[in-house]
């Protein structure tokens, strides 16, 4: 017969799945930050672009 799996053993798991959830979490952070940094980057050359095209 199987013996019932250890308190630790639990243990372990949960605490492994909420740091997979955290480092989900953190990971889709960095994604929002570089999508917008690359927003802005393109704006601020858009008013560049438009400040050089009509500057006199």
């Amino acid at each position: 017969m199987a013996a019932p799996t250890p308190p630790a053993d639990d243990a372990d798991r949960t605490a492994e799945q909420q740091r997979l959830s955290l480092e989900k979490k953190r990971e889709r952070y960095v994604w929002y930050y570089l999508a917008y940094f690359l927003f802005g980057i393109h704006i601020v050359a858009f008013v560049m672009i438009y400040a050089v095209r009509h500057g006199k």
